[in-house]
């Protein structure tokens, strides 16, 4: 047998090293400044990462939908409610595997205990006792084991759908905020547009009177609707600000920053269209599958309740160490230990009619959640039904007042020209420009009523999904 002595190899090994480092010192320096910058390479790339910044730069409606959906406490919550899940099976699903426990104890006799034994009473026992078991015990067969492997999969999957539900929600509540706002904003633009129109109003009117071809009535005429429309734009910024406040509340954004929100009002109008042939399909909806979801583990609890009837089987075992004396420095001297192993059968005979009430009841559960089923059609019916009809009406309100925006535009632009050409009375510039207004300010309402109504119609027939 060859045998190598340990401190051979490492002079082997430390003469080769050495030789290695003389020989190629440069590149041996090279591997050593590498190695360093390995090392702290990680810390020098995590000084230079930036952490994303939870505020926007722009806020449109997808970003603002997707930043509620990562943001918002209430679906925060519901992945929470997840974990709480997964942890809560995780806990049942132990039982499964085998349990191990340590059990110590210490005991002093003030009176050892007394036997009477042939008529004469005997102390048996000794003063100072410590006792350490070991146990061992697996669950061979039991309901409740049983009831957590087959729920387990589908537990989970109710509190995926819940959060899903809760999206779903959020996402139509933050889209219908952003519509309003933008409804808004574009009441604050066409304010800021007549207020534009009117100065030019008030010189024109201020100049016919200047130049007596007007009395004074036009001028103030135009000063009163000035003034008017200064008021109703400070009117719309101060709505302005509380439906952003709604919408911030909505996506979980940091309430003193900034939300600047941007939108394409031509691209709006290319998404205002919707399919009104479709026919609605309950299944589609999430609240199908919370219902599907739910009964099955309504009918997992009458399998469990039959499950009653069987038996319970475990096997257990013990270790025992036990030490006695009557003094208490000898007590650890001498064990006398014992040990068993058991199986334990417990099979339920009679308990007075419970076990088929409960089994009943779970019965009837699953009926009622077939009711819930039939019920829910019904309501996504009726729901789609109400929801296509705004929808159309929305649609034919908007079709009438883009029209109207046109003719009322050009109806104030003729009057104004014959107002200044003298042919018109400055109460029929007023009337048009106020008709323009309002047919302005009913366009586009209308138009975010259409897209909000849209989503309604896209929630019912099951179209949102996150």
């Amino acid at each position: 047998m060859l045998i190598i002595k340990p401190f051979l190899i490492s002079k082997y090994f430390g003469s080769l090293f050495y030789m290695t480092l003389v020989k190629n010192k440069v590149t041996a320096f090279f591997k050593i400044i590498t190695l360093t910058f390995l090392f702290f390479n990680p810390f020098i790339l995590f000084s230079q990462v930036k952490i994303k910044d939870s505020v926007l730069a722009e806020v449109s409606i997808t970003t603002a939908i997707e930043y509620a959906l990562l943001h918002q406490p209430v679906i925060q919550q519901s992945l929470i409610d997840q974990q709480i899940v997964s942890a809560t099976i995780k806990s049942k699903l132990s039982e499964m595997f085998p349990q191990v426990n340590l059990n110590y104890s210490l005991q002093y006799n003030l009176i050892r205990p007394t036997s009477v034994i042939g008529g004469n009473p005997v102390q048996l026992g000794v003063n100072n006792a410590s006792v350490g078991q070991f146990t061992f015990s697996q669950t061979i067969f039991n309901k409740d084991v049983l009831l957590a492997r087959r729920t387990q999969k589908d537990i989970k999957q109710q509190s995926t759908l819940a959060t899903s539900s809760a999206k779903i929600d959020l996402a139509a509540d933050v889209a219908k905020a952003f519509y309003d706002i933008m409804a808004t904003i574009q009441q604050i633009k066409i304010a800021g547009e007549n207020i534009l129109r009117i100065q030019q109003s008030l010189k024109d009117a201020l100049s016919q009177y200047q130049s007596g071809a007007a009395d004074k009535i036009d001028f103030k005429r135009a000063t009163i609707s000035l003034n008017s429309s200064i008021s109703a734009k400070k009117s719309y910024e101060a709505i302005l600000k509380a439906k952003i406040v709604v919408l911030k509340t909505l996506m979980g954004y940091p309430e003193n920053e900034n939300l600047k929100i941007v939108f394409d009002t031509s691209q709006m109008e290319k998404e205002i269209l919707l399919d009104t042939l479709q026919i609605p399909d309950f299944t589609k909806r999430i609240e199908y599958r919370l219902l599907e979801t739910q009964k099955k583990l309504l009918q997992y609890n009458v399998n469990y309740y039959q499950w009653s009837y069987l038996p319970s089987l475990s096997a257990n075992a013990a270790y025992n160490l036990s030490y006695q004396n009557d003094q208490f420095y000898k007590l650890y001297l001498n064990n006398y230990p014992n040990s068993f192993a058991s199986f334990n059968l417990v099979f339920p005979l009679l308990q007075g009619g419970k076990r088929r009430a409960n089994k009943n009841s779970a019965a009837l559960y699953v009926q009622r959640n077939q009711q819930d089923l039939i019920q829910l059609e019904n309501r996504v019916n009726s729901g789609y039904a109400l929801a296509l009809a705004v929808y159309k009406v929305n649609l034919q309100n908007y079709l009438s007042l883009k029209e109207n925006l046109l003719l009322a535009r050009e109806v104030y632009d003729v009057i104004q020209l014959q107002y200044r050409s003298g042919i018109k009375t400055y109460l029929e510039v007023i009337t048009a420009e106020a008709d323009l207004r309002s047919t302005q300010i009913n366009y586009f309402t209308a138009m975010y009523q259409l897209l909000a109504s849209k989503i309604d119609v896209q929630k019912s027939l099951g179209q949102i999904n996150y």
